[in-house]
């Protein structure tokens, strides 16, 4: 005979009951992380710990047995852990704007909803901000998968003493939207340089007689969309929503892996986690086998580089600058002797920060 199973009105009356429990819960510890900030601040230390956070989605992945989704339950903690980290002290974060930016996205998938967050002009103002304490944290983007390198932000750091503390890796969907949600109603298609690029294909193929325009933005191209029925915008689900514009196409990347990686910039650095990456920026004078004697230290201690870039170096010509992705924290010792030999044949070397690698999963 067939086990009856329970009735609807019976689960339900026990979600409530584990909801409750989960409320309970939570305000317990809010509680917790109230005398937390109580004491950071008697002892005057960092409220924002990437490491800390990391560590706790790393543990709380670990544990999970299921069904709750990995990805969920990493969305859920986030958005308790921004609520917490507000209770402490709201935390304000600079990231080039307008609202409904890839970046601005990303401070959402770092941060939660519960940060305060304030777009900025100019990758410089970002930096500006928090260099003068108007800010306590800025994000800003360092590199696309598919179009590399963002120059503005890496020669900001030549001159900035602030130092990297996180990063983020935001996958990039990208929709074609407009005011009817025709696409022969399109003119004009507008779109920040690097998502045109992203997209160049499609638009190509699917729209070869449209007028293509560069603007300072994603949510700038959504802006001018709504107000002109004629120009379509390639931007974020996000910024149709906004804006008040329906999606004619989805996904239209031409690269479907598609990720762009941004930077938390702050006064402080990160703690080791066992899952680090350091950054460093450094000079050398342009001379026969001068980038081998700069890359050797790591070769010979099997230091991982993952990325390296050269920009010329503005006050002197002919010199460069060259900046390094490597995994391993600053603090670790086979990271220090090579940095340390590196230094010998620099004529400047900066250490931008160590801090936890981003996960996409772990």
């Amino acid at each position: 005979m067939k086990k009856k199973g329970r009735s609807i009105e019976t689960l339900r009356d026990e979600i409530d009951s584990i909801d409750l429990g989960i409320l309970d819960l939570l305000n317990k510890r809010a509680r917790c992380v109230l005398e937390v900030g109580e004491t950071k601040k008697k002892e005057r230390k960092e409220f924002y710990v990437p490491e800390r956070e990391q560590a706790v989605l790393k543990r709380l992945i670990e544990k999970n047995a299921g069904p709750f989704p990995d990805q969920a339950l990493k969305n859920v903690f986030r958005e308790i852990m921004s609520a917490s980290l507000s209770l402490e002290k709201p935390l304000k974060v600079a990231f080039l704007g307008p609202v409904a930016t890839f970046t601005h996205q990303a401070c959402i998938q770092h941060f939660g909803g519960s940060g305060e967050f304030v777009p900025k002009k100019d990758i410089a103002d970002v930096f500006d901000d928090v260099e003068k304490g108007r800010a306590d944290l800025g994000v800003v983007p360092i590199e696309n998968s598919t179009e590399g390198v963002v120059s503005h932000t890496l020669d900001l750091f030549v001159s900035s003493s602030l130092k990297i503390c996180a990063e983020v890796m935001l996958e990039i969907s990208l929709a074609l939207m407009n005011k009817s949600g025709k696409l022969e109603d399109i003119v004009k298609v507008c779109s920040h340089p690097n998502p045109l690029a992203q997209s160049r294909s499609w638009v190509k193929n699917n729209l070869p007689n449209a007028l293509v325009f560069d603007v300072s933005s994603t949510a700038q191209a959504a802006r001018m969309a709504a107000e002109d029925p004629a120009i379509a915008a390639i931007a974020s689900i996000a910024a149709a929503t906004l804006y008040d514009l329906r999606v004619i196409e989805k996904s239209i990347e031409d690269n479907a892996n598609n990720f762009t990686r941004f930077l938390v910039i702050g006064k402080n650095g990160s703690r080791p986690t066992g899952s680090d990456k350091t950054s460093l920026m450094f000079a050398v004078k342009d001379s026969p086998g001068a980038l081998y004697r700069m890359l050797k230290p790591f070769a010979e201690k099997e230091i991982n580089l993952t990325k390296i870039e050269s920009r010329p170096l503005k006050t002197k010509a002919w010199e460069y600058v060259f900046f390094v992705d490597l995994d391993g924290h600053i603090t670790d010792e086979k990271v220090q002797k090579a940095v340390k030999e590196l230094e010998a044949h620099c004529s400047f070397l900066k250490v931008l920060g160590s801090y936890p690698k981003s996960q996409l999963s772990f």
